[in-house]
């Protein structure tokens, strides 16, 4: 299991993704969630995962290697037109790797199930998010849902419904997100640090700012510790209810 989260703000978009994957209860490891491709001016692309990493590692490997061939039957994802036609060359990818792993084709129980956040931006387009589903299809952000969630996502969202603004500085954005994950982590186990964090401009076509969020590092500590404590003073100051 892990948990990433994609959201767009007015001015751009704030991802993250933890790196924790888990064999059985005793079986921890790292493993990177989130990947990037960009030509300066032109396009920039993230996507992050959740599900079987196999299926995960392989559906990164396969759009790695056609975004270096010059061949019309493998798309590269970096000569693309728009988002929309991203995002249906990446569903496409992995509906294909799942097909090729599964022996009896692909079922709704499919051990080598996984699902993608695309987000990014192709030149003349508006930066944007898709959510990509197991079967290849995919849904877009929008005013009323402006971020998505995979992964382990419920003990996450209610702080994201509740705290979220379009407005809201890259800043804020990313101490919002580090509390859905700080609540997470707190709840499960296959959700943990190292955290990585991508922070991406309208219309700047680059990398963005990134930073990964190590065990100990000292600000995330102090959000941890500062939200649980502003959690029980906000609990204490509720109106009782006698019955």
């Amino acid at each position: 299991m892990t948990y990433c989260v994609g959201m767009r703000l007015n001015h751009g978009l704030v991802l993250m993704a933890d790196t924790r994957t888990s064999a059985g209860v005793d079986n921890f490891s790292v493993s990177r969630k989130m990947f990037t491709w960009f030509v300066p001016g032109e396009c920039a692309f993230t996507i992050m995962t959740a599900g079987n990493l196999a299926t995960t590692q392989a559906m990164i490997s396969l759009l790695e290697e056609r975004s270096k061939t010059v061949e019309e039957r493998d798309p590269s994802i970096l000569r693309q037109p728009s988002m929309f036609q991203v995002a249906r060359l990446v569903g496409e990818t992995l509906k294909e790797v799942i097909a090729d792993s599964s022996p009896n084709g692909q079922t709704s129980d499919d051990q080598f199930r996984a699902s993608v956040i695309l987000a990014g931006q192709v030149k003349d387009g508006k930066p944007t998010i898709f959510l990509i589903y197991p079967e290849g299809n995919f849904i877009e952000v929008t005013e009323d849902t402006p971020f998505f969630q995979i992964g382990e996502t419920k003990y996450g969202k209610p702080i994201l419904v509740r705290a979220y603004d379009a407005d809201m500085s890259f800043d804020d954005a990313v101490k919002l997100l580090l509390v859905s994950f700080d609540s997470t982590i707190k709840s499960n186990l296959s959700v943990g640090l190292p955290i990585d964090i991508l922070v991406y401009e309208n219309d700047s076509f680059d990398l963005g700012r990134q930073k990964r969020v190590e065990v100990g590092d000292a600000i995330y500590q102090s959000i941890s510790t500062g939200w649980g404590a502003a959690l029980k003073e906000a609990f204490h100051k509720l109106p009782r209810y006698s019955v």
